[in-house]
């Protein structure tokens, strides 16, 4: 074992000093930023668009209806006809043309309203324009029925039942969201620093093989020792990396917003409701929102997260370190990479589908206790509240299976180093085991 911070600090080293690691890792978030702030200037460009809209209302019910706001100006048509008007629009600087013709009856109508414009128009105009139609014809048809709307609205009641738990804790739809987006994002981070890094693992493995420096290596150092140096030195420069990606794109995204003025939420659909509600009940919601992350299990989230994003990591490593000992090449891997990124795709469904909607069901409890699933089923089930027993007994479960799969992967590793000029089979590998 005193051989084992030597190689973890010469894995180390090697990584964080290799040219590619370097240049991607201070590319990587300048791309990132880069993408972001195109897309967010585009889109600024397209909220700066205005869109003129005609309306030919030969039925007269829509007059006044239709206000005018920066970007969507309507412009109301009169004496002329259909035909006349679309040469009109279709000639000019115009967005589209909203025929309301006169009909007999409001169902008739309903049935009639055409919008005619160049191409496939805006969903969320579109949205909007029936909307207004809707609410208008439906106050016209019960004014005809002799019912007034506005005493429809006022006998309306909105009901939102109030949510407790019978230990008689408050909770809210904007508190399971907020529990949703921790555990969605917790997990979805360990399925992809899992993914980059496990493959760095596996590569850094075969590069040794087959430059022959493991042959040296390996006279000196027990394959266990080996193997674990390998796995902890690798963790070590990905979390280095992936802390500068961090920094980085805070950094750039700072500079970036406020150097050239960009509006990160620049291109939002819903970003005109929200300046206009600003004043009406925004700080309100702001308020909520700080109230249920103080009401979370920060301490709870933050310790598990730490031990189940580690173990989970150092589980799967493993595994890659194993197959990148068995093969001389990397287009070799493919035939023992499913077997691998199965259970860890099965947990992502498992947690965006099961969990999601019965985080205690007996699927979700069940999965968070098979090690190859629990690091991204249980992350998600926390915010949801898990009793400290089952997160504890599911640590302990992973962390038990990591170390029995680096005795596993060892026998693997030992022989497979060693190997060459060979495509190894299951039943080969299970022989290894037996050795």
């Amino acid at each position: 074992m005193n051989h084992l911070p030597l190689i973890i600090k010469r894995e180390y080293l090697t990584k964080v000093r290799n040219k590619s690691f370097i240049v991607m890792t201070f590319l990587s978030p300048l791309i990132f930023v880069g993408i972001f702030a195109l897309v967010a200037y585009l889109s600024s460009l397209n909220n700066d668009t205005v869109r003129n809209i005609s309306i030919l209302d030969e039925s007269g019910m829509f007059a006044g209806e239709f206000n005018s706001t920066p970007h969507l100006q309507y412009k109301m048509l009169s004496g002329v006809q259909l035909a006349d008007a679309k040469k009109i629009a279709e000639n000019g600087e115009i967005y589209g043309l909203l025929y309301i013709p006169k009909t007999e009856s409001l169902d008739e109508l309903s049935e009639k309203i055409t919008f005619y414009s160049e191409d496939s128009p805006s969903l969320s105009l579109m949205s909007d324009i029936n909307n207004l139609l809707e609410d208008k014809v439906n106050t016209l048809k019960l004014k005809e029925a002799g019912i007034d709307s506005e005493t429809i609205k006022n006998l309306h009641i909105n009901i939102s039942a109030n949510q407790e738990t019978f230990q008689g804790k408050e909770t809210s739809k904007l508190g399971s969201g907020l529990k949703l987006i921790f555990g969605g994002a917790a997990g979805y981070l360990l399925f992809m620093f899992i993914i980059i890094y496990g493959n760095m693992i596996m590569r850094s493995v075969i590069e040794e093989k087959t430059s022959r420096v493991i042959e040296v290596i390996i006279s000196s150092v027990k394959p266990r020792i080996l193997l674990l140096g390998k796995i902890f030195g690798t963790t070590l420069a990905g979390i280095t990396q992936f802390v500068v990606w961090v920094v980085l794109i805070l950094v750039l995204m700072t500079v970036v917003t406020s150097v050239f003025g960009i509006d990160p939420s620049a291109g939002s659909p819903s970003q005109q409701v929200i300046e206009n509600s600003v004043n009406g009940g925004t700080q309100q919601v702001l308020q909520d929102v700080m109230l249920e992350i103080n009401n979370l299990p920060i301490a709870n989230l933050i310790v598990m997260f730490i031990l189940f994003f580690v173990g989970g990591y150092l589980l799967y490593a493993s595994l890659y370190a194993s197959v990148g000992a068995a093969v001389d090449s990397e287009t070799d891997t493919q035939q023992f990479m499913m077997p691998i990124l199965m259970p860890l795709i099965l947990a992502v469904y498992v947690g965006f589908f099961t969990v999601i909607d019965n985080p205690h069901g007996t699927v979700s409890q069940v999965f968070s206790y098979i090690p190859f699933t629990s690091p991204v089923v249980m992350l998600m089930r926390i915010p949801f509240g898990v009793p400290l027993w089952q997160q504890i007994i599911s640590v302990v479960i992973l962390f038990a299976t990591f170390i029995a799969m680096v005795w596993f992967a060892a026998k693997i590793y030992r022989v497979g180093i060693l190997m060459y000029g060979k495509k190894p089979t299951y039943k080969e590998i299970f022989k290894w085991l037996k050795y």
